[in-house]
């Protein structure tokens, strides 16, 4: 397609250009036709929208592999943040009772948390959660794992390799935003992908039916010379 027609094709809130049904192939190659050039055009495009379209598949692929993630991070952090909420009121109302009974019930509140934490896909080990107000977030895919009196959590964002501490308020706050992000970002993909394909389809259309026109054109340009051919084999003889 020329940079004039392509500049006033319409576009979706991406940006991606729409493709042009060709309802008349005729009119639209015009009085000089040139139906190569056309469909050169078409290729081109159609290797674009392609492109386009591996890439977004990979993104989506991405996005479907990071939400989980995020999800089961947030879960922990949302558990971790309740059940120090938990202990902050039980020990409120401990301060205003006595004996050794209230006692041995704020230890017993005070024990830390014995749970299993993942080290790869089919290994887990045994750890205990001590009280804290605080967790470590992966921002990125590390090779080591490390924590002293705070949680070290999955991963965020695949393409970095930075740890940063955050208070569980922060870190909760943080995972919910970066959560409707990446699903709000999938919900976009996926709109782009359907777009896409739809374009794809057209496009294919527009190639099938400019080469089946360019070979009717062809085979009555061939049939009118044999026909006049004909006619002056006739007229000689």
């Amino acid at each position: 397609m020329s940079t004039a027609v392509t500049e006033k094709q319409e576009r979706n809130p991406r940006g991606i250009p729409k493709a042009p049904f060709i309802a008349d192939v005729a009119e639209f190659l015009g009085t000089n036709p040139s139906p190569e050039n056309a469909l050169k055009e078409f290729q081109a495009a159609l290797a674009k929208y392609r492109y386009m379209d591996n890439n977004l598949t990979q993104r989506r692929r991405s996005l479907e592999d990071k939400i989980p993630d995020i999800k089961k991070t947030l879960a922990m952090v949302e558990f971790l943040q309740e059940r120090r909420e938990g202990k902050k009121m039980l020990g409120t109302e401990e301060d205003d009772l006595d004996g050794d009974e209230d006692t041995e019930e704020s230890d017993a509140s005070r024990k830390s948390l014995t749970t299993t934490f993942e080290l790869n896909d089919t290994l887990y080990a045994e750890a205990e959660l001590e009280d804290t107000d605080t967790v470590y977030l992966w921002l990125g895919v590390c090779p080591e794992v490390a924590s002293h009196r705070s949680y070290v959590l999955m991963p965020i964002f695949h393409q970095a390799n930075v740890m940063l501490s955050y208070k569980l308020p922060a870190a909760v706050a943080l995972l919910r935003s970066k959560l409707d992000s990446a699903q709000n970002s999938l919900t976009t993909v996926i709109e782009d992908l359907e777009f896409l394909r739809e374009q794809i389809t057209i496009m294919e259309v527009n190639t099938a039916r400019v080469y089946n026109w360019d070979v009717k054109r062809r085979r009555e340009v061939r049939e009118k010379s044999e026909a006049k051919d004909a006619a002056v084999e006739r007229k000689e003889s």
